[in-house]
């Protein structure tokens, strides 16, 4: 039976980018897809929309206590929108919340799961939302994290980053592919064609080269500069394909707030290859 197939990560750490590529792998094309254009491909489970769609409800009407009754109905709703797997972007941890799950069991077929250096993350996430980087440091490591409700989108249960990883790489039961953002960079081919056999996609070298090309970073940037991304801040205070690089915390990122982040987070920044052997952080 088809089902979810979650598209999952903290934010800033490569969701986007992860979706153009597979939305430009299964649409093979010659061109580009637009980046307006991935919801086509790609759900959101974040979206009010959904739910007064659903119910046929005015969205101011929904409460809180409406999303969390509806939203087992809801996954189910999109596991059953498409005849195989449906894709479904989420930045929520695996967890409970009012006592219903926010990312439903019986919904689910896997997950794709993409982890980013929290150094890093902290740094775009600061530009992203506007805030300092000693506040995107503190939200990092606050495990009851949560972005709050915003211009039709609903709250985002993030969790700090430690207990946002390990919801989704050690949920049991849970079919995943695991991916670092900093792999990504690297050796995307490899990586990205890593990726399309664990979904099991055709294997297609030029489509696998087509895509990640399509879905580069100064592809994205060059058409949210163009034609604005609908995700981008609606103030335009800053760009949402900014930098796009591995590193950049080392630029920005005072001594103290670097130590913090990797005192809260060490035991899973050494799991995932982000600390060297004497705990100092690699990349």
């Amino acid at each position: 039976m088809p089902g979810i197939i979650w598209l999952a990560s903290y934010p800033k750490s490569g969701n986007t980018w992860l979706r153009a590529f597979l939305a430009n792998y299964l649409n093979n094309g010659k061109r580009p897809v637009p980046i307006n254009d991935l919801p086509n491909f790609i759900l959101g489970d974040n979206l009010l929309l959904h739910y007064a769609q659903f119910t046929g409800r005015r969205a101011e009407d929904l409460d809180a206590e409406d999303i969390a009754r509806l939203r087992p109905q809801i996954h189910q709703w999109f596991a059953r929108s498409r005849p195989e797997d449906v894709f479904v972007k989420t930045h929520n941890a695996v967890c409970v919340i009012d006592g219903v799950p926010v990312i439903t069991p019986t919904a689910t077929a896997g997950a794709v799961y993409v982890v980013r250096n929290p150094l890093d993350v902290a740094v775009s996430f600061a530009h992203h939302y506007q805030i300092s980087y000693d506040r995107a440091v503190e939200s990092l490591s606050d495990e009851g994290y949560c972005l709050p409700p915003a211009n039709g989108l609903l709250p985002q249960y993030l969790t700090s980053w430690s207990k946002h990883v390990l919801s989704w790489t050690e949920a049991p039961g849970l079919t995943r592919h695991v991916m670092r953002y900093e792999d990504m960079l690297a050796r995307p081919l490899k990586v990205l064609g890593e990726l399309t056999e664990f979904l099991g996609l055709p294997k297609d070298i030029p489509r696998l080269k087509r895509a990640v090309r399509f879905s580069s970073f100064e592809e994205l940037s060059s058409q949210e500069r163009k034609d604005r991304f609908v995700e981008s801040r609606p103030d335009g205070k800053t760009a949402f394909f900014r930098q796009g690089k591995a590193g950049a915390w080392r630029e920005v990122l005072t001594e103290a707030q670097a130590e913090r982040l990797v005192e809260h987070h060490r035991a899973t920044m050494a799991a995932m290859g982000y600390l060297d052997e004497a705990g100092a952080p690699i990349a």
